[in-house]
């Protein structure tokens, strides 16, 4: 007995007058079933379609999703470009019965504003293969549900879905479907077919511009087969992220080979780059000789061909890019705003006292400086080639990157509860309170003013100034990220010196000592006094370091920082003694100071942090959102609101940042903006970026910006939003807003999930 007739005295049909009642029974099944049930809406109508009117036990066939997309409206593939979400189905099978993934055909790149999202326009097949067990009954139909859900976008975007179901008899043999077997047959040759050739990607070389390698990628075909009849080529990375999809994907041929050469992403391939290659013949989009590839390209550790073109980063997706000059010119005047920024009065503080001290003695002055400036100007070369070897290498960081390391912070916050102790007279270096930099000059108690801690001085100020953003700088430095690696260091440089500028001039300027007062025992009581903002400093960076790390961290530091004050008091006692008992107090000095670095350090170890608990996140708010309540930013949250026709105001931030703090308490913590916001309807997204953060990573880069803050609003059906000034103020906010008139009714979506 053949397998099909166990299967059939299994179940009682045994004889051939049942299995013709067991057809005629099927096939009329089959006319009073709906072949595609469908859900449909203005935008999608969906449907559930299978190539068979038959299912047998053991057996398999093709299901798809199909999705009918009215005229100028889209879907998303599985990686929906730079924004959007991938269709999904969520199969309700019966026990035994097993659905696989998707097969996605090749997707379209689909420009959206100054985005491009990868997704289909017309009918869009989302193929899915289902097996049916072998102890499955031939009397008992298979009923398929499916939930499905996509996005689809026009001007707006639009969450949809449906509860599909198809129902499909058994039996012994399998029946097709015709209609539904020739067009899902037509739709699996047109899904992408396995690559049989050699498919490598790497690094894009300089080109002959001139231009850096940047994170530019060249991804190569050898063996396809005819290369030549190929005009266009695009790739569609199956990662987010691992291709920059406003790039431009440039091709060339060489030696039988096809080369494109594209951007890397966010969050650029490691040692496989998958995706699928769609190839253009020249000849109309929808032809069918337009074809796809499956590819899983390895890195190839040897350059791209020297003859491949170099592909440009993305461009600024609003406004256009300042030139070079412009670019200099707004970063030398942000350098120059960051003096009065709240962040560099502290250190500032330590180089006051030394002008004082030297007002007399114009040869030291003008030494301290220049000294000064060049330590500003290393700092700041220091921290530009950290950011252009991080962009080179995919990294989405900008300014201040370094803030978003727990033991960055916490090293930072130690150092200047250190230089707090100093001025306060806990200890001195080399006879002065202030001598920590005179000791390197040689001159002793020189208040600061030596070359060397002139020098050391001016990269504490650069340091403590990565907080900041000062207006045009943000501009700025967003171009220079963007540009070749000696473009992008001058408008850096020239950020350095508009930091330096001030007090350099004030050293050479004549006739400076007759503007100051005269040196007296004052200067003792002011130099205590300014101990006070690094102390202030210092516990706004242990604030600070309790959202990235958490309460273990800020134990650790804490721990640190008595560490470094008893450190401080043994090296003062050391300095009052001689022979043995110097030794035995310098040498305990020297272990309190190493394992006060050493705790300081520790965040580093924890991979992350534990969640906060909501009594935690409740008290590390700022006080801005018990006010105006805001919602955690993200593109799906914007492109939602934005569908909705919903006024949208975003506020990128961190908590290093101060700008951001003082702009929040200063402005978005007003009532009056609290309720000019509540009045019109406007929703509050707020993007932290304290700790990493792809997503606003993404939006700043496409605002050309480097660094937080950055504040957005969108109108309601704007495509462009208004960008807001650095430095808010509550009219700035609400002139911004007033355009709008009041809505009517409930504006509960302000209050947002905050």
């Amino acid at each position: 007995m053949d397998e099909s007739m166990r299967g059939a005295a299994g179940n009682g049909v045994t004889t051939w007058p049942a299995r013709v009642l067991l057809l005629i029974a099927t096939l009329l099944l089959v006319l009073g079933t709906a072949a595609w049930p469908a859900r449909a809406s203005e935008r999608v109508s969906a449907s559930l379609v299978a190539d068979t009117a038959t299912v047998t036990p053991g057996g398999s066939f093709w299901v798809a999703l199909r999705l009918d997309i009215a005229e100028g409206w889209h879907t998303y593939w599985r990686n929906p470009g730079d924004s959007g979400e991938p269709t999904r189905i969520d199969w309700e099978l019966p026990e035994g019965v097993v659905a696989g993934d998707i097969h996605w055909p090749a997707p379209e790149a689909i420009p959206y504003g100054p985005l491009v999202n990868f997704g289909y326009h017309g009918t869009a097949w989302h193929l899915v293969t289902v097996t049916v067990p072998e102890d499955w009954p031939e009397d008992r139909p298979l009923e398929l549900r499916a939930a499905a859900s996509w996005l689809v976008c026009k001007d707006i975007c639009v969450p949809e879905g449906a509860d599909l179901t198809l129902r499909l008899p058994a039996a012994n043999v399998s029946m097709p479907q015709p209609a539904s077997a020739t067009v899902l047959a037509a739709a699996r040759e047109r899904l992408p077919a396995a690559f049989d050739g050699r498919a490598t990607f790497a690094p894009q070389p300089a080109g002959a511009g001139g231009e850096a390698a940047g994170n530019q990628l060249v991804l190569t075909l050898a063996g396809l087969d005819p290369p030549d009849e190929v005009t266009a080529a695009y790739f569609f990375p199956d990662a987010w992220g691992a291709v920059d999809p406003v790039a431009p994907q440039r091709l060339t041929r060489s030696d039988g080979a096809v080369h494109l050469a594209t951007v890397a992403g966010s969050e650029p391939p490691g040692e496989t780059l998958a995706g699928v290659l769609v190839l253009e013949p020249e000849r109309a989009p929808d032809d069918p000789g337009r074809r796809a590839v499956v590819l899983e390209a390895t890195r190839d550790q040897a350059a791209a061909p020297a003859g491949t073109p170099g592909a440009p980063a993305s461009a600024v997706t609003v406004g256009a890019a300042p030139g070079l000059f412009v670019a200099l010119g707004l970063a030398l005047l942000g350098g120059l705003i960051l003096n009065v920024m709240p962040c560099v009065f502290p250190v500032l503080s330590i180089k006051a006292m030394g002008v004082l001290r030297h007002a007399s003695d114009r040869r030291t002055l003008r030494l301290s400086g220049l000294s000064y400036t060049a330590g500003v100007l290393v700092f700041v070369g220091l921290v530009a080639a950290a950011l252009i070897a991080l962009k080179a290498a995919g990294q989405e960081v900008g300014w201040g990157f370094q803030l978003q390391s727990p033991a960055f912070v916490a090293v930072m916050a130690l150092l200047v509860f250190t230089l707090g102790l100093s001025l306060s007279g806990v200890f001195s270096i080399g006879g002065s309170v202030m001598g920590w930099g005179s000791s390197f000059a040689g001159g002793g108690g020189d208040g600061g003013g030596g070359a060397r801690g002139s020098f050391f001085t001016g990269a504490l100020a650069a340091l403590v100034a990565t907080p900041c953003t000062a207006p045009f700088m943000g501009v700025a430095l967003g171009f220079a990220l963007t540009q070749p690696w000696p473009v992008a260091l001058a408008v850096f440089l020239a950020l350095g010196l508009g930091l330096a500028l001030p007090y350099l001039a004030l050293t050479f300027l004549p006739g400076t000592a007759r503007l100051l007062p005269r040196p007296g025992p004052w200067m003792e009581r002011v130099k205590q006094f300014l101990a006070f903002p690094l102390y202030v400093t210092a516990a706004w960076l242990v604030w600070v370091l309790s959202l990235q790390a958490g309460a273990g961290a800020v134990f650790a530091v804490l721990v640190a920082m008595v560490l470094a004050a008893l450190a401080a008091w043994l090296l003062d006692l050391a300095q009052g003694l001689a022979g043995a008992r110097r030794s035995v107090a310098g040498t305990a000095c020297l272990a309190a100071g190493v394992a006060a670095v050493a705790l300081a350090v520790w965040p580093r170890a924890g991979a992350s942090p534990l969640p906060p608990t909501q009594a935690e996140t409740d008290a590390n708010r700022p006080a801005v959102d018990a006010r105006l309540a805001a919602e955690p930013f993200s593109f799906a949250r914007l492109d939602a609101l934005r569908a909705e026709g919903a006024p949208v105001f975003i506020n990128l931030t961190a908590a290093w940042c101060i700008t951001c703090q003082v702009n929040e308490r200063l402005a978005l913590s007003s009532a009056r903006v609290a309720e000019a916001f509540r009045e019109r309807g406007i929703v509050y997204l707020k993007g932290d970026w304290t700790n990493r953060d792809p997503e606003i990573s993404r939006l700043l880069d496409g605002f050309g910006r480097s660094g937080v803050p950055l504040y957005l609003f969108y109108p309601p059906g704007s495509d462009r939003p208004e960008i807001l000034p650095q430095f808010l103020t509550e009219s700035i906010v609400i002139d911004a807003v007033g355009s709008l008139p009041a809505v009517a009714g409930d504006t509960d979506r302000t209050k947002g999930s905050g």
